[in-house]
Protein backbone atom coordinates (compact mmCIF):
# COMPACT_ATOMS: atom_id res chain seq x y z
CA UNK A 1 0.00 0.00 0.00
CA UNK A 2 1.35 3.40 -0.95
CA UNK A 3 2.47 5.53 1.99
CA UNK A 4 4.62 8.65 1.96
CA UNK A 5 7.93 8.64 3.80
CA UNK A 6 8.35 10.77 6.90
CA UNK A 7 10.52 13.11 4.84
CA UNK A 8 7.71 13.50 2.27
CA UNK A 9 5.31 14.31 5.11
CA UNK A 10 7.74 17.00 6.28
CA UNK A 11 7.85 18.50 2.79
CA UNK A 12 4.04 18.51 2.60
CA UNK A 13 3.68 20.14 6.03
CA UNK A 14 6.37 22.67 5.16
CA UNK A 15 4.49 23.61 1.99
CA UNK A 16 1.18 24.00 3.84
CA UNK A 17 2.54 25.93 6.81
CA UNK A 18 5.16 28.05 5.11
CA UNK A 19 7.68 26.91 7.72
CA UNK A 20 11.30 27.41 6.72
CA UNK A 21 12.09 23.86 7.84
CA UNK A 22 10.22 20.93 9.37
CA UNK A 23 12.49 18.63 11.38
CA UNK A 24 10.84 15.19 11.53
CA UNK A 25 12.19 14.69 15.06
CA UNK A 26 11.20 18.10 16.46
CA UNK A 27 8.11 18.35 18.65
CA UNK A 28 5.31 19.66 16.42
CA UNK A 29 4.09 22.02 19.14
CA UNK A 30 7.55 23.56 19.37
CA UNK A 31 7.84 24.47 15.67
CA UNK A 32 6.82 28.12 15.75
CA UNK A 33 5.62 28.23 12.12
CA UNK A 34 3.15 25.35 12.56
CA UNK A 35 -0.18 25.60 14.34
CA UNK A 36 -3.26 23.41 14.62
CA UNK A 37 -4.83 24.94 11.51
CA UNK A 38 -1.73 24.00 9.50
CA UNK A 39 -1.98 20.44 10.79
CA UNK A 40 -5.66 20.23 9.80
CA UNK A 41 -4.95 21.70 6.37
CA UNK A 42 -2.13 19.19 5.90
CA UNK A 43 -4.45 16.37 7.05
CA UNK A 44 -7.11 17.41 4.54
CA UNK A 45 -4.53 17.29 1.74
CA UNK A 46 -3.28 13.93 3.00
CA UNK A 47 -6.79 12.49 3.05
CA UNK A 48 -7.34 13.59 -0.54
CA UNK A 49 -4.03 12.20 -1.75
CA UNK A 50 -4.18 8.94 0.21
CA UNK A 51 -7.89 8.08 0.57
CA UNK A 52 -7.04 4.43 1.21
CA UNK A 53 -5.47 5.33 4.58
CA UNK A 54 -8.18 5.94 7.21
CA UNK A 55 -6.56 9.03 8.77
CA UNK A 56 -8.75 11.62 10.48
CA UNK A 57 -8.57 14.30 13.18
CA UNK A 58 -7.90 11.65 15.83
CA UNK A 59 -4.37 11.49 14.43
CA UNK A 60 -3.68 14.63 16.48
CA UNK A 61 -6.04 13.98 19.41
CA UNK A 62 -3.25 13.15 21.84
CA UNK A 63 -0.63 15.59 20.55
CA UNK A 64 1.75 16.76 23.27
CA UNK A 65 5.27 18.15 23.67
CA UNK A 66 6.73 14.80 22.64
CA UNK A 67 4.75 14.36 19.41
CA UNK A 68 6.94 14.60 16.32
CA UNK A 69 6.23 14.09 12.65
CA UNK A 70 7.97 10.72 13.04
CA UNK A 71 5.33 9.84 15.68
CA UNK A 72 2.54 10.86 13.29
CA UNK A 73 4.15 8.81 10.51
CA UNK A 74 4.21 5.73 12.76
CA UNK A 75 0.47 6.19 13.39
CA UNK A 76 -0.13 6.44 9.64
CA UNK A 77 1.86 3.24 9.06
CA UNK A 78 -0.32 1.48 11.65
CA UNK A 79 -3.49 2.82 10.01
CA UNK A 80 -2.31 1.72 6.57
CA UNK A 81 -1.68 -1.78 7.91
CA UNK A 82 -5.26 -2.16 9.13
CA UNK A 83 -7.43 -4.31 6.91
CA UNK A 84 -9.95 -2.33 4.91
CA UNK A 85 -13.63 -3.03 5.27
CA UNK A 86 -15.24 -4.94 2.43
Amino acid sequence: MELPTVEELAEQLQAVSGAAEVDVDAALQQISDIDSLDLMEWLYGFQNKYPHIPADESLFSDIDDATTLRTVHAKLVALAAQPTEA
